[in-house]
């Protein structure tokens, strides 16, 4: 799960960060009125979506007067903001965040993350902050400082004084640096996020250290713990489909190809996917419907499949352990006959009640081709669909 930039930084003040005073806006009259409630002569109207790259793309301006608050509110809210993070579409811009100017006079990136490999937190620091971070990593690599640090410990003054000092941050402002990695570390451990991100964390011209953006993405496996954050959830900035499947404790997540899969196991529709590629085609989602699913669920999982306009046919592919396979030929010839299936459908089961699941698929009228084995399931929804 990911928040807003105006969220994550909510979060980081409750502990203990430095973050410019900022106002969520949902018109341009809220935004003017933000503008004054702050005060100053400079203020910067940003886009909140979630993605990175905003300011690249139009969705961050500086104003410095009221006029261009007004202004630049206007274009900003409801254009369709386009950055290397959203794909070509875009996302629409329904909130922006008014903030007041800040003097900078250098600016970092400071990140956590979970890094698998080591399992421990990273904790990343670079001096060119305000960049995409996988640029400098490609261009400079020697420019990315990296500590791992050990959850049963915490990160440690060493650790945050290497990154500070490797980072190049003043003498002066060392100790700010230090206090701020630390209370960025201690935030992503105590929301369970898998990623914190501060780019810029900038340098003020009278010495002082605070987090320009802010960044979170979350582990959904522990959103229970944490209500709080789930409050924030936009769902606006997710994919419509993707919001349904959750609904019915569904795994699905939009590709970009033409074949549907509808899998139970998760590592199962991987190796579906892999199998769609390996004859020729690209899939359309990642759907997981997990080992002990009904057949109301299945058949909620086919219907949100089917309404990809992408999908020009359709694989199920099956191992029955603890789920059955009568079970999903149910849901599958259920959802079929509601959404009118217009497209091939291929259905390859094995295991718990495989013949009675071949039956009630054989027995239901329709135009389901059955297969049994993954290549050939793959190779007949390929056929099907050129």
């Amino acid at each position: 799960m990911k928040i807003h930039e105006y969220q994550g930084k909510e979060l980081l003040k409750k502990f203990g960060v430095t973050v410019p005073r900022g106002i969520p806006c949902f018109s341009v009259d809220e935004a003017v009125k933000a503008a004054e409630t702050l005060g100053g002569k400079v203020w910067v109207v940003k886009a909140q979506i979630h993605a990175g790259g905003r300011g690249k793309g139009g969705g961050v301006k500086v104003a410095k007067s009221m006029d261009e608050v007004k202004t630049y509110a206007g274009q900003i809210l409801g254009m369709q903001l386009k950055t290397h993070q959203t794909g070509p579409a875009g996302q629409k811009v329904n909130r922006l965040l008014v903030e007041e100017g800040a003097d900078i006079k250098k600016e970092y990136y400071v990140a956590a993350l979970t890094d698998r490999a080591t399992q421990k937190v990273a904790m990343m620091a670079s001096s060119e902050g305000g960049m995409d971070i996988e640029e400098v990593a490609h261009k400079t690599p020697e420019k990315i400082i990296k500590v791992f640090v050990d959850p049963a410990v915490g990160l440690t003054d060493a650790q945050a004084n290497e990154l500070a000092n490797g980072i190049g941050v003043p003498a002066g402002s060392l100790a700010q640096a230090v206090d701020t990695l630390k209370k960025l570390y201690t935030c992503y451990m105590e929301t369970d996020a898998s990623l914190a991100e501060i780019n810029p964390l900038i340098l003020e011209g009278d010495g002082g250290i605070r987090a320009l953006d802010a960044k979170f993405n979350f582990d959904s496996n522990a959103l229970y713990r944490h209500p709080e954050i789930v409050a924030y959830r936009d769902l606006d900035e997710e994919d419509a489909d993707e919001v349904e499947a959750s609904k019915f404790d569904l795994a699905y997540i939009s590709l970009d190809g033409n074949i549907g899969c509808l899998v139970n196991g998760a590592g199962l529709a991987m190796a579906t996917m892999d199998t769609i590629k390996l004859f020729g085609a690209e899939p359309a989602n990642f759907l997981d419907v997990g080992g002990g699913a009904t057949t109301e669920k299945v058949t909620e999982a086919f219907k949100i499949m089917l309404k990809n306009p992408k999908v020009k046919g359709s694989l199920v592919n099956i191992f029955g352990g603890i789920m059955k396979c009568d079970t999903i030929a149910n849901g599958v010839v259920t959802a079929a006959r509601e959404t009118h299936l217009a497209v091939p459908l291929v259905v390859r089961m094995k295991g718990t009640n495989e013949d009675l699941g071949k039956k009630i698929l054989a027995e239901s009228g329709l135009p389901i081709i059955t297969a049994d084995s993954m290549a050939e399931a793959a190779t007949k929804i390929v056929a099907a669909v050129k």
